[in-house]
């Protein structure tokens, strides 16, 4: 469900004539410059019925997504029908969270009313708060000390994929998708909290991912488990091959993660000593969530989420690093008793979401992404390169200027940052694939594609879009 950029100019149109009805004499803040969010078109539960979604039976699960596509960026919400037990499993370095510590306590009554993962660093736990603010304002939680609503959340690092501009999802994202969610689908890719998520950093990799999920019934016991994938370390299948990388040039072509592994320090990203300004963005984390209808104890979901959790490291290797600020929730709906002719441990259900975990990571990296062969050494005239030269702007923070000379169109980057393989300090010939296509080919290939007077960066789900000055 997509909502225009007509739309949205509209209403911030609309509010700007609201505004000005107040009495004199009273200051307000403009929106803070061009990339202010209040007119951003968004995209709600977007793959929903589509190919990449997980479809489930259980109604007691509600999925919504929020997506600014301007990022991209977005997040996902799990939204429960009736209040559940949860626990949490924290790993890494760098974890951003709302109301953890409160889930530590123990209390063996439910709670607990939604999740809400979500891309833009800390910025991004504002999607969180949103989120209950949102329950309170619906009418579905009050002010009352039995009835305020509780939603936890955690966040990734999704701007270093993206890296042209600090876009990330805020509250008006989050109340949308809150209120969009259904029942018994998750999108699996480039969806949701998974937008921009990357993997695979510390050997260079930089391969897209995503969000995951898997689902299984063992009788009367139903096991989900969702998952956003942007791990420092390499996502790995059950035979120890890397599932997607850029790969280095002197690796070997059936790469997997033992060789990696045994040949670091060797094998980690060119260049980089170590320090966090020397090679590519390595803020990361991989969050998580396992979900049973069986009943369980405070300390059986405890160890719950510990085993799962613990069970990634054979997903994703390396597993919850300094750069990393992987966390895991466990819930349990409790419409399920153990006991006679239902009986299923908590150990066993501990193995079965490990295995679905491992599926659910997996099915987080979407197919690699063709490359199109550049065509070196052929002439672009300048009346054909005259409709493309000129400057674009993709964010206050990141512009590219192109010009032709010698019979090529070149670029140079003009904003506070490089862009993707075309920097600052030098211009870069573009080398043409058709009409409207160029590339800057190596470890990480750029395409340029020029449509309708704008300028897109690796099209598909994860382009950026360039205007024309």
């Amino acid at each position: 469900m997509k909502q225009t950029r007509a739309a949205y100019k509209g209403a911030a149109l609309a509010a700007m004539l609201a505004l000005a009805t107040l009495p004199t004499g009273i200051a307000l803040a403009a929106p803070a410059g061009p990339e202010s969010q209040a007119a951003l078109p968004m995209t709600l539960n977007d793959g929903e019925g589509g190919k990449d979604a997980l479809n489930f039976d259980w109604p007691m699960l509600s999925i919504g997504t929020g997506q600014y596509e301007d990022g991209p960026t977005g997040l996902t919400v799990i939204r429960f029908k009736d209040r559940v037990h949860a626990a949490i499993d924290t790993r890494g370095g760098g974890p951003g969270t709302v109301n953890s510590d409160y889930l530590r306590l123990g209390y063996d009554f439910p709670e607990l009313d939604a999740i809400v993962l979500s891309g833009g660093s800390w910025y991004g736990l504002e999607a969180v708060t949103a989120v209950n603010t949102a329950l309170k304002d619906d009418g579905a939680r009050g002010g009352h000390w039995d009835n305020v609503g509780l939603v936890e959340g955690s966040i990734i690092y999704d701007f270093g994929g993206r890296r042209l501009n600090e876009i990330y999802p805020d509250k008006r994202l989050a109340q949308a998708a809150m209120r969009a969610a259904k029942p018994g689908w998750f999108p699996i890719g480039a969806y949701g909290a998974g937008r921009s998520a990357v993997n695979g950093g510390i050997f260079g990799c930089n391969a897209r991912s995503g969000q995951g999920a898997a689902f299984r019934q063992i009788g009367d016991v139903k096991i989900a488990v969702f998952t956003v994938v942007n791990a420092l370390g390499v996502v790995v299948d059950r035979d120890s091959k890397v599932v997607s990388c850029h790969k280095g040039s002197r690796w070997p072509g059936d790469l997997t993660a033992s060789y990696l592994m045994q040949n670091a320090p060797g094998s980690l990203q060119p260049g980089w000593n170590g320090d966090e300004g020397a090679g590519p963005d390595r803020k990361n984390t991989t969050i998580s969530l396992v979900v049973t209808n069986r009943k369980m104890s405070k300390a059986e979901l405890n160890r719950l989420a510990v085993q799962v959790h613990t069970s990634m490291a054979r997903a994703i290797q390396p597993f919850a690093t300094e750069m990393d600020g992987d966390v895991l929730y466990a819930v349990s709906t409790a419409e399920v008793e153990d006991g006679p002719g239902n009986f299923l441990p908590s150990a066993e259900i501990g193995v079965a979401a490990s295995e679905l975990m491992w599926d659910a990571v997996l099915a987080a990296v979407p197919p690699a992404q063709p490359v199109p062969a550049a065509t070196p050494g052929k002439a672009l005239t300048a009346t054909a390169a005259a409709k493309f030269t000129g400057e674009y702007q993709f964010s206050p923070l990141a512009s590219l200027k192109l010009w032709y000379e010698g019979g090529a169109l070149r670029a140079q980057a003009t904003g506070a940052r490089d862009v993707f393989a075309i920097k600052r300090d030098a211009p870069h010939d573009l080398l043409p694939v058709s009409a409207n296509t160029f590339m800057v080919p190596g470890r990480y290939p750029l395409v340029l594609q020029f449509r309708d007077g704008k300028l897109v960066l690796n099209p598909g789900r994860w382009q950026q879009v360039g205007h024309k000055d």
